[in-house]
């Protein structure tokens, strides 16, 4: 098989990537695989799918559950 080094990747990207990766229990280099073939190969898929998986990637990534709560003890204080 071929390889391919992607350099000068933002920090944020490798980390959601890394973070992507554990989600779904597989290796950032794995994921990165797969991250290309669904977006290569795959073509532009359906709508419904599209939509999915681009949650599943958000889900993953940030969890503002904390900065939502401060924010609103903060403003009901005041």
């Amino acid at each position: 098989m071929a390889q391919l080094m992607v350099r000068n990747v933002a920090r944020q990207i490798v980390l959601a990537l890394k973070q992507t990766a554990a989600a779904n229990g597989r290796s950032a280099e794995d994921e990165h695989r797969e991250i290309l073939r669904e977006t290569l190969l795959e073509g532009t898929g359906d709508f419904v799918s599209q939509a999915r998986e681009l949650r599943n990637r958000l889900r993953s990534s940030v969890d503002s559950t904390e900065t939502i709560r401060s924010h609103r003890d903060r403003d009901s204080a005041a």
